[in-house]
């Protein structure tokens, strides 16, 4: 009897996707990743429903986030990014 292979659903969902999803702001391109490990997990899991910034910081990391905050953006165009984000990864996140 063989099981579910871990390993081999991740590789398929790496082939489809990439190691990172990126979206474009004013000339600057940034990444999400497309695979979420456990201690990020656990990270998102702890903030805040509200904790944008927290939410993004984690999924961007300290230099994008940095990077993207300089840029006058929209709750609109963050809830855009994320519905995009998630339907593209399968991840859902900022979906209620």
């Amino acid at each position: 009897m063989s099981g579910f292979d871990v390993n081999a659903a991740r590789a398929q969902r790496m082939e489809a996707h990439g190691k990172s999803w990126s979206f474009q702001l004013d000339g600057d391109t940034f990444e999400l990743p497309t695979e979420i490990d456990h201690r990020t997990a656990r990270a998102l899991r702890d903030l805040d429903d509200n904790d944008v910034d927290g939410l993004l910081g984690l999924l961007l990391g300290e230099k994008q986030f940095k990077l993207f905050v300089e840029h006058d953006v929209t709750m609109q165009d963050i809830a855009a990014i994320l519905e995009a984000y998630g339907k593209e990864t399968g991840l859902g996140l900022g979906e209620d």
